[in-house]
């Protein structure tokens, strides 16, 4: 049959377009094994029902990598029995971050088996032999097929499995070549099972495709416990691994790293990272502070507005969506009299983090609006707000925590919504709407 790699749906015959999501081009050739299926009668060996209060409540105990940011995202380590499936750009660090977790479990007495089927043992030598940890007793095994990787770790007594990555096993239940949608499918499912059956912590490495999704179809991330993502500018050297679904943890906490190197780095302080070459009287820049998770996260916003040179001005966003930035511009000219239409516009947020709530809006309007007025904003000020079409300010979640961040790091002052909650013994400004931006900052 095909499958369409974007939504799963299954097809009889192949077609240019997708019937069930509309996508084209999308639908994989998928071989489907023969097996005989019975019906009706439990297996003698199998799992029997059972009454959720005649189980033990005591918690799992969890596997601590000893690497305070990946266990933090986790939700304070790696459950026995689970399939993770960690994804990311080529480049980003994923095998290094894997081998340097599979370095601490070794060292805490935890057997790791390392399979992978893109490097060599000597290549992977040479890369643990660049990492700060001892990673010398790791087991590693270069093996495509998973029959094979599934009963080396049973030899083994493998208490974690990292395969790296899925795309590159392949189950001699199907034909195919690795990474068609049929086989890495299959090849997840048979790991679930091992995993939920011998209690072997399995860790996935996962490609993304150009679309940022995980090459393979949308199921596969149906089919693990957890999945994260290593996000960065491949340029910066932060890394964000954010958890995007985790059935045994919050999926709102997010690890923060730095690539050197001796391998990737937990930053303790990411606010004081961000904003550490920042230069407090340049023109065009505004800080604001994001919630990661539980975790308050101070950055800059940088923003330029040039004269246009060709007839189109350009609008280039870094770290912030293209059509929000379309939005804000069309606020501010249309609200606060601000005209953009034969200006280039360039938005860029330091550090490689990128924008996805809507309370660092106010933030990017100031950046702006110091950018055209050639006016830097005050040193010592923060914004947080949410701009909505009409020009209004809305207030945001969580600005104590915020502001206790900003004034952790020696920022005394805060813009906020003249709505929202204002924080005590904090030097804070209301602002209604975006045309009040121009004469508080002033002020």
């Amino acid at each position: 049959m095909y499958r369409c790699t974007d939504c799963g749906a299954e097809h009889p015959k192949w077609g240019g377009k997708c019937d069930s999501c509309g996508a084209w081009n999308t639908l994989a050739e998928e071989v489907l094994s023969k097996r005989q299926v019975t019906v009706g009668r439990p297996s003698a060996n199998g799992p029997i029902p059972v009454r959720l209060k005649d189980l033990d409540a005591s918690e799992t105990p969890r596997l601590r990598t000893d690497i305070a940011e990946l266990d933090f995202v986790l939700g304070g380590g790696i459950v026995p029995g689970s399939l993770t499936l960690v994804g990311g750009e080529p480049g980003v660090g994923k095998s290094t971050l894997l081998l340097q977790c599979a370095s601490q479990l070794e060292q805490s007495g935890v057997v790791t088996l390392y399979a992978s089927g893109e490097e060599s043992a000597s290549q992977i030598k040479l890369r643990a032999d660049r990492l700060d940890e001892n990673a010398g007793a790791v087991r590693v095994l270069p093996e495509v097929r998973l029959e094979s990787v599934v009963a080396h770790a049973t030899n083994v007594g493998a208490r974690v499995l990292v395969v790296d990555s899925i795309q590159t096993v392949f189950t001699d239940d199907l034909e195919g070549a690795p990474g068609n949608v049929g086989q890495v499918r299959e090849c997840a499912a048979k790991l679930m099972r091992f995993a939920k059956e011998t209690g072997c912590a399995v860790v996935l490495v996962g490609h993304v495709t150009k679309g940022g999704g995980i090459a393979g179809p949308k199921t596969l991330e149906h089919i693990v416990d957890t999945v994260v993502y290593f996000e960065g500018e491949l340029s910066s050297g932060f890394r964000i691994l954010r958890a995007v679904k985790n059935r045994f943890g919050s999926i709102d906490e997010v690890g923060i790293f730095e690539m050197t190197a001796s391998g990737l780095i937990g930053v303790k302080n990411p606010s004081a990272a961000f904003i550490s070459s920042r230069d407090a009287n340049a023109t065009g820049t505004a800080i604001t502070a994001l919630m990661e998770g539980s975790r308050p996260v101070l950055v800059e916003i940088q923003a330029l507005a040039s004269k246009s040179g060709f007839g189109t001005p350009q609008r280039v966003a870094t770290g912030l969506e293209q059509k929000r930035l379309a939005v804000l511009l069309a606020v501010l000219e249309r609200r606060a009299g601000i005209p953009f239409a034969d200006l280039d516009v360039f938005v860029n947020v330091t550090g490689g983090v990128r924008l996805i709530e809507t309370a660092s809006d106010l933030a990017v309007i100031a950046a702006l609006w110091s950018s055209v007025s050639n006016r830097p904003v005050p040193s010592n000020s923060m914004f947080l707000g949410e701009v909505g079409l009409g020009g209004e300010i809305r207030p945001v979640g969580s600005t104590e925590r915020r502001i206790a961040e900003a004034a952790r790091l020696g920022f005394s002052r805060a813009y906020v919504p003249a709505r929202g909650k204002i924080a005590e013994g904090f030097d804070t400004v209301a602002i209604a709407h975006v045309s009040e931006l121009a004469d508080a900052v002033a002020a």
